[in-house]
C-alpha cells in the first residue's frame, strides 16, 4: 500500500516496528527522524521527510500494523502570536501603476519573522480565506512600493491532487501525476488591499512573482517547478488580472465533491488558471508515460476483448481490477439478464454487489481504461465524429432508490438518472468507444427558476455538459494529434459559449452543430438563416433518412448552400466577442405529403468553400444518429433501468460496465459490415464460433476454418430472431444481443460436451499384451 506518498510493504512494517523497539522511550518526532535515516526518506532537496514519516507512523498505529509508544505530552509554552504592525491607508486610494513605482516582492523568512507576522495580519484583516493554513511545501512574499509601504502579499503551495480540466490539459495519467505533482505549485493565495485602486498593478505583481518563483524554489527546495495553477471563484471574481499576466484560462472546476451525483454544489465553482513556466512544461510534466500504442481497430478476442478494456483499470486494489473484468464478461455473456443471472452464482452474485458499493468503484475510473484504448482506435483513423448526446434513465419502478430526481417536466414526475455521453465514431459509422459520460440526479428545487436562466453563468445551468463534454474530445484531440477529431451536436447545442471554447485552439477538434437559433449577424448581413437562404445553390444531395417511428424510411433531396458568417454576441455575453462560422443549410422541397420537409441549418468552425466541403458535413452529420442506437442499445440490449442497486452512486458504477458492453455489441455488429471477410476470429475466441457452428450445423464440429465476420454475426443473429431473408439486410444491435445471450449458454454445453466426442489417442507403438 502507499501511504503519504511513501510504498509500504510488510518487510518495511518489520524493519519500522524493530527501530520502534529499540527505540522505545524516545519522542514520536525523534523516532520519525529515526525512521526517515534509517530507511533513506528524503526530499529532493536532502531533507528527511518527518512530516510524512509522522503520518504514516499514525496510519499503521491506526491499523494495528505497529505498536507505537504512547505520545509524549509537553508543556504548553508558546507564546502567542504577536501582531504585527501593518501600515495601510485608512481611505480608498486610487492612483497610476507608475506613481506606486517601484513595487517590490519580498520574500518571507520562517514563521517568527517580522515579515511572517505582516503577512498573516494582512491576509487575515483583508482576504476572505485569511492567512492559512497553506499545504505542503510553500512560499510567501509581501509586496511593498516605496512610497505607500506594505501593500499586500501572495502565497504559492500544493498543488490540488487532482483537477479534471487541468490532468487533461497536461495529458497526464494517474500514476505520472501522482510521480511529478510536485513540479505543480498552487497560488494559494493573492491580496492587494482593497482600499487601493491602482489600475494593472495585480498583472504587474504576478509578472514579477513568475520571473523569480523558479528560482526562489530551487533556493528552498532544491528543485523548480514547471507550472502554477490557481483557482478564482466564479461568484467573487472575474479573473481579469491572471488573463492581463497571460496565464491560460482551462475551465471551471465542478463545483461539487466526488460523490456528489445530485450536482448540490457544496463548494464554489472556480475558474481554473496555469502558468508554464517553461516552455515545455506540459511534456516534461509526462515524462515517463508510455506513448500509446496505435491498435487495431478491431477489438481483441473475447477472453481478452474485457482485458483490453479493463484490464488496466486503478482501482487501489488488485482484487477490486480483477473484478472489473470478471463482471464485464459475465455481463457481455448475458447482456438482458440481471445481476443474479448474469453472474451465475451466490458467491459472484454477492461479490458483484459488493464490488458495485465499493467507495473505489466510481464511473470515471472505471472508465479511463476503456478511454485509453478508444485513443488507441482513434490513432488509426483519419477523421473521427464525436457525436454527444442526452439521454435519461428512467427508474420509477425502484421508488426505494436514493439520490434520484426529476427527469420529465414536472417536480413530481418520472425520477431517474440523466446521461450525457460522447461516443467517437469512424466516418463509416463504427463506433470506437466513449470519449466522455457525465451522470447526475437533477435537483427538483431547480424546478420553477427557468425566469433566472438568463441571470446565470454558464456554468450554473445543466446545458454546461455540453462544453465539458468538448473538453473531453480535447484531451483526445491531444493524445491524438494526427487525427482530425469533430464534435457534434443537435440544436440543443446551440450555444454562443460552445462556439467560443471551440474556436480557442486552433489545434484542438472541430464543431458541428445543428443551429437552433436565428441569430443576429454582424456588419449589416442580417439575420442567419435568411443570409444563407440568400446564398446561390450549389448542388442537390440525396441523403437516406432512417425510420422514426410510423414514418418509414426514405431517401430525401436537399437542396445545398453555405456561406461564412460571423455571429454577433448576444447582449449578455458580449465579452465573447464576434465569431467567425460557417453555415450549411440543406432544404428538402419534394417531401411526400403529409411528412415535414427536412431542413438542416450546420454550424461548423470547418472551412465550407465547395459543394464538397459541404455534403461532407451533411454526410457526417447524419452519423450523429449513432448514438441514438447507442442508447437504445444500453437501454434495451443491456437492461440498464432494470438495474435494483439501491442508491445512485451504486447504479453510475454499474451503468460505466454496462456502457463498455454495450459499445461492444454494438461495435461488433458495425464491424461485421465494415469488414465482413475478415475471419470471425478478430472478435471472438475459438470454442465460441466453433459452439455456435456446431449449433447452427446440428453436427459437432471439432476443427475447421473459422466463419467469416459476416457469416458469424448472421448465424448469432439468427439466435435472436434475425431471418435472414435478401429484404433483411444484415443484423442489428437487438438480434446480436439477443443471440449473444443464447450463445453463452450453448458455448457452456459444447465446452462440457466436446472433450466426449474426441477420439482416444493412438500410441506410436504397438504395446498391446505388453507384459
Amino acid at each position: 500500500m502507499k501511504v503519504g506518498g511513501q510504498q509500504i510493504d510488510d518487510r518495511i512494517i518489520a524493519r519500522i516496528q524493530e527501530m520502534i523497539d529499540a527505540n522505545w522511550d524516545i519522542s514520536r518526532v525523534q523516532l520519525s527522524r529515526r525512521v526517515c535515516e534509517g530507511l533513506k526518506w528524503r526530499s529532493r532537496n536532502g531533507r528527511l521527510k518527518e512530516v510524512n514519516c509522522r503520518k504514516v507512523l499514525s496510519r499503521l498505529g491506526r491499523e494495528g500494523k505497529i505498536r507505537l509508544p504512547e505520545a509524549k505530552r509537553f508543556g504548553g509554552n508558546r507564546k502567542p502570536r504577536k501582531e504585527a504592525e501593518v501600515v495601510a491607508a485608512e481611505t480608498v486610494k486610487s492612483g497610476d501603476l507608475k506613481d506606486f513605482q517601484p513595487v517590490e516582492l519580498v520574500l518571507v523568512g520562517s514563521a517568527d519573522s517580522e515579515q511572517s507576522r505582516i503577512w498573516n495580519e494582512l491576509m487575515d484583516r483583508y482576504h476572505y480565506l485569511g492567512s492559512g493554513p497553506l499545504c505542503g511545501a510553500q512560499l510567501r512574499y509581501l509586496m511593498r512600493s516605496e512610497k505607500h509601504g506594505w501593500v499586500g502579499g501572495l502565497s504559492f503551495s500544493a498543488a490540488a491532487w487532482s483537477v479534471k480540466a487541468r490532468d487533461q490539459w497536461i495529458g497526464w495519467s494517474g500514476e505520472i501525476r501522482e510521480k511529478n505533482l510536485n513540479q505543480v505549485v498552487g497560488n494559494s493565495r493573492f491580496l492587494i488591499v482593497p482600499l487601493w485602486r491602482v489600475p494593472h498593478l495585480a498583472s504587474h505583481v504576478l509578472g514579477l512573482a513568475m520571473r523569480r518563483l523558479r528560482a526562489d524554489w530551487k533556493g528552498r527546495y532544491g528543485y523548480e517547478p514547471l507550472l502554477v495553477e490557481t483557482f478564482v471563484e466564479c461568484e467573487r471574481f472575474e479573473g481579469t488580472c491572471y488573463r492581463a499576466a497571460n496565464w491560460l484560462e482551462l475551465g471551471q472546476t465542478q463545483g461539487r465533491g466526488r460523490q456528489d451525483r445530485g450536482h448540490s454544489r457544496r463548494t464554489p465553482i472556480k475558474r481554473i488558471f496555469v502558468y508554464p513556466l517553461q516552455a515545455e512544461a506540459r511534456q516534461r510534466l509526462c515524462e515517463g508515460m508510455l506513448a500509446p500504442v496505435p491498435a487495431s481497430g478491431i477489438p481483441a478476442a473475447p477472453q481478452d476483448w474485457a482485458e483490453a478494456e479493463f484490464g488496466s483499470v486503478d482501482l487501489k486494489d488488485r482484487r477490486l481490477n480483477r473484478r472489473a473484468v470478471e463482471i464485464a464478461r459475465d455481463f457481455y455473456g448475458r447482456p438482458q439478464a440481471q445481476i443474479p443471472q448474469a453472474c451465475q452464482s451466490r458467491a459472484r452474485t454477492k461479490a458483484a454487489y459488493r464490488f458495485f458499493k465499493h467507495p473505489n468503484t466510481n464511473m470515471d475510473d472505471l472508465l479511463e481504461p476503456h478511454r485509453q484504448s478508444t485513443y488507441q482506435r482513434i490513432v488509426e483513423k483519419k477523421i473521427v465524429l464525436c457525436p454527444q448526446d442526452t439521454t435519461s434513465l428512467n427508474y420509477s419502478t425502484h421508488p426505494a432508490t436514493e439520490n434520484l430526481g426529476p427527469i420529465g417536466s414536472t417536480k413530481e414526475g418520472i425520477i431517474g438518472l440523466i446521461v450525457h455521453d460522447t461516443m467517437a465514431f469512424s466516418i463509416e459509422g463504427t463506433p470506437l468507444g466513449l470519449l466522455d459520460v457525465q451522470c447526475w440526479a437533477r435537483d427538483a428545487d431547480e424546478f420553477g427558476k427557468k425566469h433566472q436562466r438568463k441571470q446565470r453563468p454558464i456554468e450554473e445551468k445543466e446545458s454546461y455538459k455540453w462544453l465539458r463534454s468538448f473538453q473531453s474530445v480535447a484531451e483526445a484531440q491531444r493524445h491524438c494529434p494526427n487525427t482530425m477529431l469533430v464534435s457534434m451536436g443537435d440544436r440543443e447545442a446551440d450555444i454562443y459559449e460552445l462556439f467560443h471554447l471551440a474556436l480557442q485552439d486552433p489545434k484542438g477538434p472541430r464543431l458541428l452543430v445543428r443551429a437552433e437559433y436565428d441569430r443576429l449577424l454582424e456588419d449589416g448581413q442580417g439575420h442567419l438563416w435568411a443570409n444563407v437562404a440568400a446564398q446561390p445553390l450549389v448542388g442537390i444531395q440525396e441523403i437516406h433518412v432512417p425510420r422514426r417511428g410510423p414514418i418509414a424510411a426514405r431517401i430525401a433531396r436537399l437542396e445545398v448552400r453555405f456561406a461564412e458568417v460571423t455571429l454577433k454576441p448576444p447582449q449578455d455575453k458580449s465579452q465573447y466577442g464576434p465569431l467567425k462560422l460557417w453555415a450549411v443549410l440543406a432544404q428538402e422541397t419534394d417531401a411526400p405529403e403529409g411528412i415535414p420537409p427536412l431542413c438542416w441549418m450546420l454550424l461548423t468552425t470547418c472551412r465550407v468553400c465547395t459543394f464538397e466541403d459541404a455534403i461532407e458535413k451533411l454526410a457526417w452529420y447524419t452519423k450523429r444518429w449513432g448514438i441514438e442506437i447507442y442508447h437504445k442499445t444500453l437501454k434495451s440490449g443491456c437492461k440498464i433501468e432494470q438495474r435494483q442497486l439501491g442508491d445512485a452512486d451504486t447504479i453510475e458504477a454499474c451503468l460505466a460496465v454496462d456502457m463498455v458492453v454495450a459499445w461492444r455489441i454494438y461495435h461488433m455488429t458495425k464491424l461485421g459490415r465494415e469488414v465482413p471477410d475478415v475471419p470471425c476470429t478478430v472478435f471472438c475466441e475459438q470454442d465460441e464460433w466453433k459452439a455456435l457452428v456446431s449449433f447452427i450445423l446440428k453436427r459437432p464440429i471439432i476443427d475447421g476454418t473459422p466463419p467469416t465476420a459476416r457469416e458469424y454475426l448472421r448465424m448469432v443473429g439468427s439466435l435472436g430472431g434475425f431471418l435472414g431473408r435478401k429484404c433483411d439486410g444484415e443484423p442489428g444491435t437487438k438480434s446480436i444481443w439477443l443471440g449473444q445471450q443464447r450463445l453463452d449458454d450453448i458455448k457452456l454445453a459444447y465446452l462440457f460436451f466436446v472433450p466426449q466426442l474426441r477420439p482416444p489417442p493412438v500410441p506410436g507403438a504397438y504395446t498391446y499384451g505388453a507384459g
